[in-house]
């Protein structure tokens, strides 16, 4: 029994040496503790931003770009089930065309839902102008497209939007059944610092 105690003893100090048990002790490479508040980070603010976006499949300047088209074997759902669009589309201060750019939403909507349009979208609104220009919200969530007002979540930011949270409401303010062109009305509201 010693000779084979004598003999496991080196492996077991070997292999505890090898692979460290997880712990409060373990602290990889790769991994730093940092000070409570590295970025001197402020108090706690919530703002309020409206804006239009405007998104532009029609003419020779579009907004919007189909990349899935749906299976053509679900003819049998009239929602466009699986399909995708990227967008580029501009954000405004109201909702004529024309109006001051006050960023871009960045990103893509897919058909989510077979019962409904429902859209599953990712992207992010970068504003341009002012005090947020260069700065970021992303919004990631479902949109519900004939539903009178769809909310969907503000999961994060960056430059003066960094560790942002809060919701966006989205209400159609036009849709042109002939183009498929659409001005959509966003109410955003986000915790920042």
């Amino acid at each position: 029994m010693t000779k084979i105690f004598v003999f496991l003893l080196p492996l077991i100090i070997t292999f505890s040496q090898t692979f460290p048990a997880t712990g409060a002790d373990h602290n990889p490479a790769f991994l730093k503790s940092v000070k409570r508040n590295p970025m001197k980070l402020r108090t706690e603010k919530l703002s309020h931003f409206q804006f239009y976006w405007h998104d532009i499949i029609s003419g020779p300047n579009p907004t919007v770009v189909n990349i899935i088209q749906p299976p053509k074997t679900n003819k049998t759902t009239p929602t466009g089930f699986g399909m995708v669009n990227m967008i580029d589309d501009p954000l405004t201060e109201k909702p004529e065309t024309g109006s001051q750019l006050l960023g871009r939403a960045q990103g893509f909507y897919g058909v989510a839902s077979q019962g409904e349009l429902g859209l599953l979208m990712a992207m992010n609104f970068v504003f341009l102008t002012g005090k947020y220009n260069g700065s970021t919200l992303t919004v990631l969530g479902r949109n519900p497209v004939f539903h009178k007002v769809r909310e969907m979540p503000v999961i994060g930011g960056s430059g003066l939007f960094r560790f942002a949270r809060g919701y966006v409401q989205a209400s159609t303010h036009s849709f042109d059944l002939k183009t498929g062109d659409a001005v959509v009305e966003y109410n955003v509201h986000v915790l920042h610092y």
